[in-house]
């Protein structure tokens, strides 16, 4: 059975992850008993405890999609369709009997029949939303999906000498570096989401002439 989840999607900075765990069908007790449950639900230091647990009992896979590549997907509202494909991709990588997803497309029973057409696997596939909250091995799929983007934040942290914290738009420290970036001057590069309507809205505020401008 595979599971599969994302983390990211909605980041101003770094990568779209797409996490995937592949286990016999009943390792969902042992999954519970180790502490798995939505990524989300998790402290970091615990979320990388069970990570580093998960080989005992399945396989973990990933696949990312880098800020350029998102961008080129959601100016054409192409978004759902870029998920679709990553989450196709670990599936026919793993080859599983069976997949559970958690569905990314308002319309679960869509984005279902998308995974099964874009994979080309004849399998059951349930792809339903919340699928991190009540599936186990969904559940290891999520944290496979947020420890390698977390890791991911990390090595651009190291790499930009600056905090921007989770790389959200609700994170005041990611607003506050963008910001200061684009008022800066400093290339963006590959590190930003430059199709996000809040990048859109920093640039904009940055090339907004002020009134000491007209004042020269």
């Amino acid at each position: 059975m595979l599971g599969i989840d994302e983390a990211g999607r909605g980041s101003l900075i770094g990568p779209l992850v797409v996490g995937g765990f592949l286990a016999p069908a009943d390792a969902g007790a042992r999954l519970r008993e180790i502490g798995v449950r939505d990524s989300k639900l998790l402290s970091p230091v615990r979320r990388d405890e069970i990570f580093r647990r998960l080989p005992e009992l399945g396989r973990c896979l990933s696949v990312r999609a880098s800020p350029p590549q998102v961008d080129a997907q959601v100016r054409h509202g192409f978004l759902n369709h870029l998920e679709a494909k990553l989450f196709a991709q670990l599936i026919v990588i793993a080859q599983p009997d069976r997949v559970v997803a958690d569905a990314c497309d308002p319309n679960e029973k869509r984005f279902g029949a998308e995974l099964r057409k874009r994979a080309r696997v004849d399998v059951p596939i349930d792809a339903h939303h919340h699928a991190d909250l009540d599936d186990p091995m969904v559940g290891a799929a999520s944290i496979v999906a947020k420890v390698l983007r977390d890791r991911a934040v990390a090595r651009l942290r190291a790499r930009l000498g600056g905090e921007i914290g989770s790389g959200y738009p609700s994170d005041a420290r990611t607003i506050a570096f963008v910001r200061s970036a684009i008022s800066g001057g400093r290339p963006a590069g590959t590190w930003l989401r430059k199709s996000w309507r809040t990048t859109e809205r920093l640039i904009l505020e940055h090339r907004a002439p002020t009134l000491e401008s007209f004042s020269k």
